[in-house]
Protein backbone atom coordinates (compact mmCIF):
# COMPACT_ATOMS: atom_id res chain seq x y z
CA UNK A 1 0.00 0.00 0.00
CA UNK A 2 1.28 3.12 -1.04
CA UNK A 3 2.37 5.78 2.34
CA UNK A 4 -0.11 8.35 2.36
CA UNK A 5 0.72 12.48 3.43
CA UNK A 6 0.06 12.99 6.71
CA UNK A 7 -3.27 15.19 5.99
CA UNK A 8 -4.55 13.42 4.06
CA UNK A 9 -4.43 10.93 7.11
CA UNK A 10 -5.78 13.47 9.34
CA UNK A 11 -8.49 14.04 6.59
CA UNK A 12 -9.59 10.36 6.66
CA UNK A 13 -9.26 10.09 10.44
CA UNK A 14 -11.54 13.15 11.02
CA UNK A 15 -14.03 12.00 8.23
CA UNK A 16 -13.94 8.66 10.01
CA UNK A 17 -14.83 10.19 13.44
CA UNK A 18 -17.45 12.58 12.51
CA UNK A 19 -19.50 9.82 10.70
CA UNK A 20 -19.00 7.76 13.73
CA UNK A 21 -20.93 11.18 15.81
CA UNK A 22 -22.88 11.24 13.38
CA UNK A 23 -24.26 7.60 14.03
CA UNK A 24 -24.15 8.32 17.49
CA UNK A 25 -26.16 11.45 17.38
CA UNK A 26 -28.78 9.24 15.52
CA UNK A 27 -28.38 6.50 17.99
CA UNK A 28 -28.23 4.07 14.86
CA UNK A 29 -25.68 1.03 16.19
CA UNK A 30 -22.88 -0.48 14.42
CA UNK A 31 -25.09 -3.36 13.27
CA UNK A 32 -28.02 -1.45 12.00
CA UNK A 33 -25.87 1.12 10.45
CA UNK A 34 -24.01 -1.52 8.73
CA UNK A 35 -27.32 -3.60 7.75
CA UNK A 36 -28.62 -0.17 6.28
CA UNK A 37 -25.21 0.82 4.07
CA UNK A 38 -24.64 -3.03 2.78
CA UNK A 39 -21.79 -3.58 4.47
CA UNK A 40 -20.20 -5.34 7.03
CA UNK A 41 -19.78 -4.50 10.79
CA UNK A 42 -16.29 -4.37 9.89
CA UNK A 43 -16.17 -2.18 7.08
CA UNK A 44 -17.85 0.31 8.66
CA UNK A 45 -15.44 0.19 12.19
CA UNK A 46 -12.71 0.66 9.13
CA UNK A 47 -14.73 3.99 8.21
CA UNK A 48 -15.10 4.97 11.76
CA UNK A 49 -11.16 5.14 12.00
CA UNK A 50 -10.67 6.54 8.78
CA UNK A 51 -8.97 3.41 7.00
CA UNK A 52 -7.39 4.56 3.38
CA UNK A 53 -8.14 0.96 1.99
CA UNK A 54 -12.12 1.06 2.43
CA UNK A 55 -13.23 2.21 -1.19
CA UNK A 56 -15.05 5.62 -1.71
CA UNK A 57 -17.99 3.77 -2.73
CA UNK A 58 -18.59 2.43 0.91
CA UNK A 59 -17.78 5.73 2.25
CA UNK A 60 -20.35 7.50 -0.07
CA UNK A 61 -23.25 4.71 0.95
CA UNK A 62 -22.24 5.56 4.64
CA UNK A 63 -23.02 9.05 4.51
CA UNK A 64 -25.88 8.85 1.86
CA UNK A 65 -26.91 6.26 4.49
CA UNK A 66 -26.75 8.89 7.20
CA UNK A 67 -28.42 11.70 5.44
CA UNK A 68 -25.22 13.56 4.65
CA UNK A 69 -24.50 12.23 1.00
CA UNK A 70 -25.57 15.15 -1.10
CA UNK A 71 -22.34 17.12 -0.15
CA UNK A 72 -20.25 14.69 -1.09
CA UNK A 73 -21.34 15.37 -4.85
CA UNK A 74 -19.97 19.26 -4.21
CA UNK A 75 -15.96 18.65 -3.09
CA UNK A 76 -14.48 18.64 -6.33
CA UNK A 77 -17.26 21.00 -7.81
CA UNK A 78 -15.83 23.80 -9.36
CA UNK A 79 -17.30 26.70 -7.41
CA UNK A 80 -15.28 25.57 -4.64
CA UNK A 81 -11.51 25.46 -6.65
CA UNK A 82 -10.30 28.91 -6.72
CA UNK A 83 -6.65 27.99 -8.07
CA UNK A 84 -8.99 26.21 -11.57
CA UNK A 85 -10.89 29.06 -11.90
CA UNK A 86 -8.08 31.49 -11.43
CA UNK A 87 -6.38 29.18 -14.14
CA UNK A 88 -9.21 29.58 -16.14
CA UNK A 89 -9.04 33.32 -16.10
CA UNK A 90 -5.78 33.65 -16.87
CA UNK A 91 -6.48 31.98 -19.86
CA UNK A 92 -9.37 34.38 -21.61
CA UNK A 93 -8.17 35.85 -24.56
CA UNK A 94 -7.37 39.79 -24.00
CA UNK A 95 -9.37 40.05 -27.34
CA UNK A 96 -11.84 38.41 -29.16
CA UNK A 97 -12.18 39.43 -32.92
CA UNK A 98 -14.81 38.58 -35.37
CA UNK A 99 -14.04 36.32 -38.00
CA UNK A 100 -13.76 38.34 -41.42
CA UNK A 101 -16.53 38.03 -44.15
CA UNK A 102 -15.36 36.11 -47.14
CA UNK A 103 -14.41 38.38 -49.89
CA UNK A 104 -16.41 37.27 -53.25
CA UNK A 105 -13.87 36.68 -56.38
CA UNK A 106 -14.51 38.09 -59.29
CA UNK A 107 -14.53 35.86 -62.39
Amino acid sequence: MAILPIPVIRSLRKLGGDIRDARRRRRIPTATMAERATISRMTLHKIELGDPSVSLGAYATVLFTLGLGDRLAELADVKHDPTGLQLDEERLPLRIRLPRPAQKQSG
